[in-house]
């Protein structure tokens, strides 16, 4: 992979309220060992600025902390707070990639963030986003051009809709392999994480 493809940034959302997940905060649930949160952080290739979203908890990576206005004002806001932190690119930067992540992807790898920059190559401007076996777009396992993410952010937030706010963008699909797109929404989700490590 070239420079220009490296990931530089990553947001990790953590600051949902779990409420299909009836209580608790599901990001510190142990999946084959290691928290929901910390499975995604390893994904994260090494060296990557990350930003975690969400309320402090601990983890194994060094990351950066801060959180939505206001809290639990859903994933845009989420990903306005992580672009407040993120600096403007250097002249020598281009224009750096960001991936964008849920904190409840267990079985996401560095693979998969790889196979999304690269599969950005040739395009303009264009984000990667995974799909699943149903077809759906996983808006939050995507990669994109910093200046995209940033002018796709509407001035107010809060309680927009990311398909909205992601939707209108120009996108490359990127086919999922094995489980790297199931996400753990509820309890049932969680035991079935549990038998797929």
């Amino acid at each position: 992979m070239t420079s220009a493809e490296a990931i530089r940034h990553a947001l990790v959302l953590a600051g949902g309220g779990s409420r299909r997940f009836r209580g608790g905060d599901k990001t510190t649930l142990l999946v084959g060992g290691a928290t929901l949160l910390d499975r995604v952080l390893a994904a994260v290739p090494s060296g990557t600025d990350t930003v975690v979203v969400g309320p402090e908890r601990p983890t194994g990576t060094v990351v950066r902390w801060t959180r939505e206005r206001p809290p639990g004002g859903g994933p845009v806001a989420g990903i306005a707070a992580g672009l407040r932190l993120l600096p403007p690119p250097g002249p020598r930067d281009g224009n750096p990639l960001v991936a964008l992540l849920a904190a409840d992807h267990p079985f996401l790898t560095q693979d998969t963030l790889h196979r999304l920059a690269g599969a950005r190559t040739g395009t303009s401007g264009a984000g990667a986003v995974l799909v699943d076996d149903a077809g759906r777009r996983q808006w939050l396992v995507s990669v994109w051009p910093l200046d995209v993410l940033r002018s796709a952010v509407p001035e107010e937030p809060a309680h927009a809709a990311l398909r909205s706010t992601l939707g209108a963008l120009p996108v490359v699909d990127v086919r999922s392999v094995g489980a790297e797109a199931f996400d753990v929404d509820d309890r049932e989700a969680a035991a079935r994480a549990a038998d797929l490590v």
